[in-house]
Formats: C-alpha cells, structure tokens, sequence
C-alpha cells in the first residue's frame, strides 16, 4: 500500500489531495514556495518541505529540487493535481525512473495526448468523431489556404501544444489567415516550445461539454457523466454544471461511449477527462485532460464517488471499486470559481489580503478552498480563492442554492468575481440552460445587472469591512449581526398597513 503521497502542487487542490491520504490512512507531504510558506495546505499536510522562490519555474516547475524532496521526505508516491506539472510527461518519466507512484497516466500516455495532432490521430483511428480539419501540422500559407477551403471558414488554428485556450486564432477569411498563421506559430514557440500548429473548422455556438473517465490497470473503464462548461472567458472556464441541459439520455449513452473508446484506444489508465465540441446534437473529439480537472467535484457530487481516493487507490495497483452499472447520477450540481479579480475592470487579477472571510454552508453546499482569513492572494499565481459547489435535486434548486451560496459569501480586503456569479445566476438564457462559450461576450446585460446587485449590497459589504477591520470580541458580535441582516428578509407588511 501507498504509504506517503507527495503533492505537488499548492492551493485548495492540494488540501483536496491531502483529506483523500488523510481518510485512507496515508501521510501527505506538501512543497511551497516563499509566497506558500504560511498557506493553509502547509499546515495541513503532516510534513512541509520548501521548494524554492516564488516564481512557479523556481519551485513548483522545477522537477529536479521536486525529485530531491521525494527523495528526502521519502514519499513512494506523487500527485500531480492540477496545471504546474501535472500533464508534464517528463515529471512522469523521473517518477517511474525513480520507482515512484505517480497518480496518473504513463509518461508515454501524457507524451501522446500532450500533442492534440497525435490524439487526434490517435482517436481517429479508433473511429472518434474529430471536428474536420488538417491531417497534420500546417507550416505554410497555400497549404493553410487550402484546408481553409476544404473545411469552409471560419476557421481556428491552434497549437498542437499546450492547453488553457493559449495560441489560438480565429480566423474569418483569407485577408487574415496569414498574419494569424504567422502569429500561431509564433506563440506556440514561445510558449511551448512546439511550432506545430494545426487548423479546424470553428464550430459557431458551440457548447463545451465533456466526460469524467476513469480507468484502473485492470482493464475496468467507466465513465462517471458528463459536465457543461460552456460558460467561459477568453476559452477559461469559470461556470460548470452536471449533468448538461443539453443531453438526452440517448446521447449521453452514446456520448460516454465515445469517451470510453478513446481512454481505451491509448491504455489509459487513472482519471482523465475527454473534451467534446457539441452544437445541435452533433458533437466531436476536441482534447483529453490527463488529470484531475479543477471541476471534479461536481462530478462527486451526482455520482457519490471520492474520485481523488480512486485515482490513489488505482496507483496502488487495486481495480476500481465500482462498475459502471453502480453510476446512477443523482440530482444535479453546480460550480462557481470564486477568483480574485475585478469583474468590472475585465476581470483583472486582483491579488491581496483578505481582511475578512466567511464561506457559505447549509445543504448541498461545498466549498474547496486554501485560504482563511489574513491570508494574501498571491500574484504570480492563478488568483482562484476557492470552488463553491452546490447540489439540488434538480437544475432548478441547484440555481437557487447557488443564489443562496453566493449571497452568504463574504470576502473583504479583495476584488472577487461574486457579482458576476450572482448576475449568471439571475440571467434568463442561463436559466433556461441556452449555453454556449461565447455566452459572455453575448450577454451584454450582464454588467448592468453586476453593478445592480453590487449598488444592492454596498451598504452591508461596507459594514463588514468595517467589522473585520475591528479586533476583539465586539467585533465578532457586530459581525455576527450584520450576516444575520442579510439573511433575514425583509419583513413582510399585513393587509392593514
């Protein structure tokens, strides 16, 4: 059995990895940098190693000082979590190399689904749907000019590495295709250090969804449903749900299938997501996540299953716990990342100290966090204070739970993205589950209805900084007070008045 998991990684992924150790009886070793050192999920680990200065290539990006601490502290495993090294094939290598479990695909897996030309490949073998496009990389402006034709604009060009939405460039007609090619490739250089770009028919009003695999090294692979994450920015996904409003039970059978196909077509093994385009009841291949995602909970949520203590579990060598006929999905969840930074400024990070915090509890909420009150938003890394999940019985209560939530959540000393959740959850088309990725740039009444409930609540948030600027005893009282003014509604008047 596992006996000591390292997790490199830092923030609310960290303490989620390190509660799985805790309840399957395993010590969990934490990494930080000089930002990290006072972190939540470095007290929480039972042992804390540094790594190194702030900036992520000179700590959690650097492999070699991550190995010497294995090394060190004697962990026979590592979890990844999610972004720093997670989908690294090389951090991989050295795990195997040093008989080290690492929580995850092979290194040959992460090398293969790493470059989306060769999944794409890949999957196409195995007969995946794939969004029609190039056969390979495109180096020149007549062969990008040809496939363009073929597939009709407009078109996308994308890096064949990388991930987050980085490097992509839509393009509407021949007058742009040039410098946009030039400048892809450009990009996946710098960035990637791949010049490989390949191109795609852009799917117009699309919806993203995409399926929670997971496979042991027994050859058991069950898909745990899908998840809707259509509400993004700049291709960052800020609002998800499970199951999608889009689906019908046809669908998603065969939906889930595919996903299951494509895991098995690479021996996959561990936890992974496939990425699917959808638009109008067709849908097709777009990439798979060889990691946790950042929006499991949800998935956890519906289904029951601790997906973090599997992924460890299955490392451990032992086959699933469940088949899939155990997956019936109850109910239906929501996620909300809670980020620090100004929803009114373009959604500008806003780093800092948080004077004051109060997460939302009651039934069916969740909250996965690393911070607490004092504690200060780093800059240099992504500016997510927590998840915020929630589960009703249907879409309909699990909107209004949101609402709920989102109205309990106090967080003063920083800009947060709450009034642009509470503005989503109000929105008529996201109500009536009409999604797709460009929700927000469509959604031009959105800021008008974020200034709306932040003028609403001024009054009361000014109030709290006020309170937690305070010390003492009076302070938690007045506190106290003043969340209970606002989850009192207002008094109802009689007939007679």
């Amino acid at each position: 059995m596992i006996e000591k998991v390292l997790v490199a990684n830092r923030g609310e992924i960290a303490i989620r990895v390190m509660r799985a150790c805790r309840e399957l009886g395993i010590k969990s070793v934490a990494v930080y940098s000089d930002a990290d050192k006072d972190a939540l999920f470095v007290k929480y680990a039972d042992e804390a190693y540094y790594l190194g200065a702030t900036p992520a290539s000179q700590s959690y990006l650097n492999i070699d000082r991550i190995m010497h601490v294995i090394r060190e502290c004697g962990a026979d495993a590592v979890h990844p979590g999610y972004g720093f090294l997670s989908q690294n094939p090389d951090f991989a290598y050295a795990c195997e190399v040093a008989d080290i479990s690492f929580i995850g695909p092979s290194s040959k897996v992460l090398t293969l689904m790493g470059n989306k030309l060769a999944a794409r490949r890949e999957v196409m073998r195995a007969g995946v749907p794939v969004v029609p496009g190039s056969d390979g990389p495109v180096t020149e402006y007549a062969t990008a000019r040809d496939v363009a034709y073929e597939v009709g604009y407009p078109i996308i060009i994308k890096p064949a590495a990388g991930g987050g939405g980085i490097g992509m460039f839509i393009v509407n007609n021949d007058a742009e295709l040039k410098d946009a090619l030039e400048s892809a490739r450009r990009l996946a250089l710098s960035t990637f250090g791949l010049v490989d770009v390949y191109i795609e028919k852009y799917i117009v009003q699309p919806r993203h969804i995409e399926f929670q695999i997971i496979a042991d090294n027994h050859g058991n692979i069950v898909s745990l449903g899908e998840r809707e994450c259509s509400i993004q920015r700049r291709h960052q996904k800020l609002i998800e749900e499970t199951p999608s409003p889009a689906l019908t039970p046809e669908l998603r059978r065969e939906m889930a299938e595919m996903a299951i196909t494509t895991a098995r077509c690479v021996g996959y093994r561990n936890a992974g997501t496939v990425e699917t385009i959808f638009s109008n009841g067709t849908y097709y291949f777009l990439e798979m996540n060889t990691r946790i995602q950042v929006e499991h909970a949800i998935t956890e949520m519906v289904t029951g299953i601790d997906i973090v203590k599997e992924q460890i579990l299955i490392a451990n060598g032992s086959p699933l716990s469940f088949t899939q006929e155990d997956i019936q999905p109850r109910g239906w969840a929501i996620e909300c990342r809670i980020n620090a930074e100004d929803p009114f400024n373009d959604f500008a990070p806003s780093p800092g100290k948080l004077s004051g915090y109060r997460s939302p509890g009651g039934v069916g909420v969740r909250v996965d966090s690393g911070v607490h009150t004092r504690y200060s938003i780093p800059p240099l890394y992504d500016p997510m204070i927590s998840k915020l999940v929630v589960w009703g019985r249907n879409r309909d209560e699990a909107i209004k739970r949101m609402r709920r939530a989102l109205y309990e959540y106090i967080i003063v000393g920083v800009k947060t993205n709450i009034p642009f959740h509470k503005a989503v959850m109000e929105n008529p088309r996201f109500i009536s589950g009409n999604l797709g990725t460009h929700f927000i740039e469509e959604e031009v009444t959105l800021i008008d209805e974020m200034k709306r409930i932040t003028e609403r609540e001024q009054s009361l948030e000014e109030k709290l900084s006020t309170i937690f600027d305070t010390k003492g005893r009076v302070a938690a009282i007045a506190a106290a007070a003043v969340v209970a003014q606002m989850f009192t509604p207002p008094p109802q008047q009689s007939e007679e008045e």
